[in-house]
């Protein structure tokens, strides 16, 4: 069990970012691209990304990215600005030392010989590592990168909301089903032994969209804290910018901004309160829209104690999903 302390100076030092970090996305991706499992819209994501990516970016990415295990810390820098260059820099400004301490920690696999180039920190080898970052993101993160964002945004409104009706206790221990917060202590059941205490430094709470299943952090206690999450809507649609827009302004045309809204929303089971909260609305409006969107079979609804849970229904997918049909020649 992850065991995390909070003193008085951390819970003030706490934050929550509101934008999603382009290299835990990157690393955390690279992880997915791996393995053959995770929500539906991971896979078509990764078989996109398997096509089309070259295999001189891929290989030492994936050389340093296990998909269980270590991956270097270094690659994560904890960095203000939500610049991919500016992160991409302070990953290849690392000091040599850390570069090789690092690589040292990762288990032996493909790609040895990159790695032991890595290890050495030339110049040649860390403009190649700048150089896969680079063209690994534009490739497969960039394109989707503004619907990573919205629902990045999504989530943080409903954890906004949860600081609202429970301070940030309620806000932590809503991170993962198996975490706890207890006498200021964040306890995580499902992550392996450790103890972090902050000592004043505060954490760095870091939603993220190819986070799955697990929270994850730094191995090193001396660097920045931060915690990395999976967001609650991470199981919806990943769509390339120009198919978002597209399928956006259809549906707004169609079913008017806020319902369109709420049934995108609805691919992750939320209730009328949350859906309130991501679209911004009331609570009185959200549940006479999902009304709306029930009655036209959009959406299905259940009671689950007090709350009602609403859900996108199969008509409401694939209206969702629908592409324009090509005009005829």
């Amino acid at each position: 069990m992850l065991r995390i302390h909070f003193t008085g100076e951390d819970l003030a030092r706490t934050t929550l970012r509101a934008e999603p970090d382009p290299l835990w996305e990157a690393l955390l991706s690279l992880h997915m691209l791996q393995v053959d499992d995770g929500p539906v819209p991971y896979g078509a994501w990764r078989r996109r990304q398997r096509r089309q990516l070259p295999k001189d970016v891929v290989r030492p990415l994936t050389a340093l990215a296990p998909p269980v295990g270590y991956s270097p810390d270094f690659l994560t820098p904890s960095v203000d600005s939500g610049s991919v260059g500016e992160a991409i820099d302070a990953v290849l400004s690392t000091p040599k030392s850390r570069v090789r301490s690092d690589l040292a920690r990762l288990s032996p696999r493909t790609g040895l010989s990159w790695v032991r180039q890595l290890a050495e920190a030339q110049s040649e080898t860390m403009e190649r590592l700048g150089h896969a970052l680079r063209v690994y993101h534009r490739s497969a993160l960039a394109p989707y990168w503004s619907s990573i964002e919205e629902a990045i945004k999504t989530d943080r409104r409903q954890r906004q909301a949860q600081f609202v009706s429970g301070g940030l206790g309620a806000v932590l221990e809503n991170i993962h089903p198996e975490a706890r917060w207890r006498n200021g202590v964040l306890e995580i059941a499902s992550l392996p032994d450790e103890v972090l205490r902050l000592e004043g430094r505060g954490l760095r709470l870091q939603p993220s969209y190819f986070c799955w299943q697990q929270p994850t952090k730094l191995l090193d206690t001396n660097l920045p804290p931060v915690l990395v999450f999976p967001i609650e809507g991470a199981s919806g649609l990943l769509r390339l910018a120009d198919q978002e827009a597209d399928s956006l302004t259809r549906l707004v045309a169609v079913l008017g901004r806020t319902r369109a809204l709420m049934l995108a929303s609805t691919v992750k089971e939320m209730t009328t309160s949350d859906l309130a909260t991501a679209c911004g609305i009331a609570v009185g409006t959200a549940s006479y829209q999902t009304g709306v969107l029930r009655e036209a079979g959009l959406i299905t609804s259940r009671r689950d104690g007090k709350a009602v849970v609403h859900s996108i229904s199969n008509l409401g997918r694939a209206l969702l999903t629908a592409r324009p049909l090509e005009k005829e020649c």
